[in-house]
């Protein structure tokens, strides 16, 4: 295996040098004279049409020359004219009132700038990036020394309900493109002083905000620097969603099984913080990352912690046996009507006998077929105008599957196996983990048609140890069933009462491991004097 993963990684790693960018290569330091500033803002942005420049003249008796620089679209326009210009313009006094040590740029700003936050910068890429992230550059006249404002202020999209992870009860809000509203969010449900956030620049071109959230005490450090060691190794020019991040720092990449989990709902975030995991916010995308994760994560659902435990259970259980049919449904039904067909009973091995006697293609082929339509027909549906993509879908699974059984290139049990098989995928709360057992499902189908059930369970059994080697920065991927934790299991397979969760997972939260104290509720008194 570690040759193959050297051989890939030699045929696709770039020999040529690492490329540049034209903002990395503006390293010098502002110049004191202003004009040689703003000209060389203008050349390094092309003189783009969405910059704005104004000249001004500060103080009641305008002898300092200064210059407010911003990004139209990305900067509030009415904090620049109410808290900046304003305080140039009037509030400033002159010079000639102010001593020899007043007589400095960071007493100007500091003592008569209404904002909160001012920066220093002292070279262009720092300018550069905060300029194009929509922060004030103030630069004044015999100064090499600038300063940054924080006046963002772009149109995002407002808190709204999710369209993935939608529940009958439980929370609403989602995610927002916006990585400060996200961090609001999680702030919102944990009132905590040790809920760290920590932020990062990756993409040498993009400049991407990437957030890093955790609650001091409860995570394990040695997560927290793994994370931290990944993310720095990440080299690349630009970073658009939290896919690209996903893909860099996951710890297996010849695997279908993701090993990070993405959500975008802030209590899901926020239960999985408490749980002692880590956080990866990135700026632009409402999905948020979560590491590291086991593999019983991605079978369970928001809404199975708002509900009694009973109920929970019951749904959970009722998942995980949507989960056997999607992934063994068709195969189950290849190696039985091959290979062996005195596992039926002799009435409907009859009829089925009688559905397939037109049918001139095998098992195998019939349920590739179909599988192969319901996919077209999935992604159709998800590429195509909310207004025609239910239509679409009526026709692909009625007409479509009505006509292929009168045509006699299907049969009818085989129409009804892949229904079945393609309701119990929607199950799955996680998508990804939805598209890994689409993706096994063809495999065993293979394997079924070529060895029967002997195939399957081969199937089967090479999964299983598959998954057993996987690993999700550092933590066992089938943990606490492998290794066997039987204090964990309290939320794996069964969901117990909320007072008997009183740990967090050993494995992953190993400095505080008590969450609550294991005391059942009382029952109460008989107050009716019967």
């Amino acid at each position: 295996m570690n040759f193959w993963n050297e051989t890939i990684t030699k045929i696709f790693k770039p020999s040529s040098p690492e490329p540049t960018t034209n903002i990395e290569s503006h390293k010098e330091p502002l110049k004191t004279e202003l004009q040689e500033n703003i000209q060389h803002i203008k050349e390094a942005l092309g003189n783009s049409s969405d910059l704005v420049i104004r000249e001004i003249l500060i103080g009641s008796e305008r002898q300092i020359k200064a210059a407010i620089i911003y990004t139209d679209g990305l900067t509030d326009i009415k904090s620049v004219q109410n808290f900046i210009m304003e305080s140039l313009l009037v509030d400033i006094p002159s010079l000639g009132t102010m001593n020899s040590s007043e007589h400095n740029a960071t007493h100007v700003l500091k003592n008569h700038l209404t904002v909160g936050e001012i920066k220093d910068v002292t070279e262009f890429s720092s300018l550069f990036t905060s300029l194009l992230s929509g922060d004030v550059i103030l630069l004044l006249d015999e100064y090499d020394q600038g300063f940054t404002i924080g006046m963002r202020g772009w149109k995002d999209r407002g808190v709204t309900e999710t369209t993935t992870e939608t529940v009958i009860r439980g929370p609403k809000e989602g995610f927002t493109e916006s990585l400060r509203t996200n961090t609001a969010l999680i702030r919102r449900k944990i009132k905590d002083p040790n809920l760290w956030l920590e932020t990062k620049e990756i993409g040498r071109v993009t400049k991407t905000n990437v957030a890093i959230m955790y609650i001091k005490g409860i995570v394990s450090d040695d997560i927290v620097k793994e994370v931290h060691a990944r993310l720095d190794r990440i080299n690349i020019d630009g970073i658009l969603e939290s896919g690209y991040i996903e893909e860099l720092i996951h710890d297996e990449t010849y695997t279908p099984f993701p090993t990070i989990y993405h959500t975008e709902r802030p209590d899901i975030i926020a239960a999985d913080l408490l749980e002692g995991k880590v956080a990866i916010l990135v700026d632009g995308t409402p999905m948020v990352l979560v590491v590291p994760i086991v593999l019983i994560s991605f079978f369970q659902a928001a809404e199975d912690y708002y509900q009694r435990a009973d109920i929970s259970t019951l749904i959970r259980i009722l998942r995980f046996i949507s989960v056997f049919i999607s992934l063994l449904g068709p195969a189950l039904y290849i190696a039985i009507t091959t290979f062996h067909q005195e596992m039926l009973p002799t009435q409907l091995l009859i009829n089925l006998a009688a559905q397939r006697e037109g049918v001139p293609f095998p098992a195998f082929i019939e349920a590739l077929m179909m599988e192969v339509s319901f996919e077209i027909l999935r992604e159709a549906s998800l590429r195509l105008p909310k207004a025609i993509a239910q239509s679409i879908s009526i026709v692909g699974t009625l007409v479509i599957g009505s006509a292929a059984v009168e045509a006699g290139f299907i049969s009818a049990a085989m129409v009804i196996v892949v229904a079945i098989t393609a309701i119990s995928s929607f199950v799955l709360p996680a998508y990804n983990m939805a598209m890994t057992i689409r993706m096994l499902r063809f495999l065993m189908m293979g394997l079924a048609a070529s060895f029967g059930l002997f195939g399957i369970i081969i199937g089967v059994i090479a999964i299983v140890l598959h998954l057993c080697s996987l690993r999700s920065f550092g933590v066992p991927y089938m943990s606490p069933l492998a290794p066997f934790i039987l204090e964990d299991q309290k939320d794996t397979l069964f969901r117990m009462p909320r007072w008997a969760m009183f740990s967090r997972p050993r494995m992953i939260s190993k400095n505080n491991i008590i969450r609550e104290q294991s005391t059942p509720p009382e029952k109460p008194q008989d107050n009716t004097g019967g």
